[in-house]
């Protein structure tokens, strides 16, 4: 299976179910009165968090999500059904961002951490919600409000906690293989791996963690070159680094430039992964002329590592499983001290008093001229959404509206941008088209 680290999805939650107009009609009965029901709540679109699922393949083909709209008012007062949630399931570790604005909506890393991203919209109002002594028996009702639109983008992030960093060929995929039941594809050339493997290593104290081998990096990765920010953004979630260097020296490659390469692209995509705990792995120890290059390394790397302080070196071989016990204690040992990432953490519960203040806002309203349709187009949240749950088939609702339009002013826009009596003016996005008039 593919390894689908980012989509875009569009979500369109519920409408809310409309309200009815309704008289009660029985016997002995005088002057019955209203009797419409509401609508039901429309469904809202729910992420949830699915331990099983290690990618979002899912969404790789499935890019549209609709919840159920209400279900409408009915007599005796009845209120309509409220529609289910749709509940979609993403991977540990996903990041959720409006894709219009950019905002980050959440960072799903916690087991069945949920988050709703497109609610639906309230069942509308029937006529027995507009009874008043002055009109005790009102012809008024309300539509469903429509459920929220949305576009957003899910990034995934592997959570593990360690993950294993180097130039390709530098063992990462053999260790994994040897330390976990992970069967990742292991070559002698570069790039083996191109999407992260995850495995669970347990110890003989009981003690486990995951672990994930992470693909290659290269110099200019932090600037997109190769892999790039397809691995990057992996490393940011791991409490742990093993810096995999290579001693087998069968390329001709000094093992101190590959390391401060390393280095140097993490600094330059995110200073603080420096900052987390780190052991420096020297791999294929088994090599002809492994002892003589770990020695001259050693010495390099105590002398100027780059880093706040100098960082533990584990000489290993994974293929004679040498060292390679001593490493897993090592990095079992740091993990029961490096810190929980903030987004790991429960809210903690506050009991601080907190005072609400109401500030009442003008809803922004748009008048424009359209040439094409010839009519003034007016357009803004507010208007387009009190224009959808208006009921159109009844003059009642219609008075009301109008009403409502001059209240949220309207009428002075128009006047102000030059409309003249006669002159055609349409609510956007619908088909609702009247006639202005001083």
């Amino acid at each position: 299976m593919a390894f689908v680290d980012q989509a875009q999805v569009e979500l369109k939650a519920g409408k809310g179910g409309d309200g009815i107009v309704s008289f009660r009609h029985e016997k002995f009965v005088a002057m019955g009165g209203p009797f419409g029901g509401d609508g039901g709540h429309g469904g809202s679109i729910i992420l949830k968090v699915d331990e099983g699922l290690r990618t979002l393949m899912d969404f790789r083909y499935n890019r549209h999500f609709k919840a159920q709209s209400g279900g409408n008012g009915g007599t005796k007062g009845m209120t309509g059904a409220s529609a289910d949630d749709r509940v979609i399931k993403v991977p540990q570790g996903t990041i959720v961002t409006d894709a219009d604005t950019g905002e980050v909506l959440g960072d799903l890393v916690r087991p069945d951490q949920t988050l709703l991203v497109a609610r639906g919209g309230r069942g509308g109002r029937g006529n027995i919600r507009f009874a008043t002594p002055a009109n005790p028996a009102p012809e008024l009702s309300e539509n469903g409000e429509p459920g929220q639109t949305r576009q957003i983008k899910l990034e995934l992030r592997v959570l593990a906690d360690v993950g294993l960093v180097g130039f390709p060929s530098a063992g990462k995929s053999t260790l994994l293989s040897v330390v976990s039941n992970a069967k990742p594809k292991i070559a002698a050339y570069h790039f083996t791996t191109i999407d992260p493997n995850i495995g669970m290593v347990r110890l003989g104290d009981n003690r486990d963690f995951v672990m994930a081998d992470l693909p290659g990096l290269i110099e200019g990765a932090s600037q997109g070159v190769g892999l790039g920010f397809q691995f990057l953004r992996h490393v940011e979630r791991t409490r742990v680094i093993l810096h995999l260097v290579d001693m087998s020296g069968i390329e001709g490659q000094d093992p101190y430039v590959q390391y401060k390469k390393i280095l140097t692209e993490l600094k330059e995509y995110d200073p603080t992964i420096l900052e987390r705990p780190q052991i420096v792995v020297a791999t294929k120890m088994d090599m002809p002329d492994s002892e003589e290059l770990f020695a001259k390394f050693q010495e390099q790397v105590q002398a100027d590592s780059g880093l706040a302080k100098t960082p533990e070196i584990v000489s290993i071989s994974a293929v004679t499983h040498d060292g390679v016990d001593a490493l897993l204690r090592e990095t079992a040992d740091l993990l029961d001290q490096a810190p929980v990432p903030t987004a790991y953490q429960q809210e903690e519960e506050t009991t601080e008093e907190k005072i609400y203040q109401y500030k009442k806002q003008t809803p922004v309203v748009s008048v424009d001229w359209d040439d094409e349709l010839s009519c003034w187009l007016i357009s803004g949240p507010e208007v387009e959404k009190l224009a959808a749950m208006t009921n159109m088939q009844r003059e009642a609702t219609i008075m009301r509206f109008a009403r409502q339009l001059r209240h949220m002013g309207v009428d002075d826009k128009l006047r102000e941008a030059g409309a003249e009596d006669g002159d055609d003016v349409r609510i956007n996005n619908t088909n609702f088209v009247f006639e202005y008039s001083e």
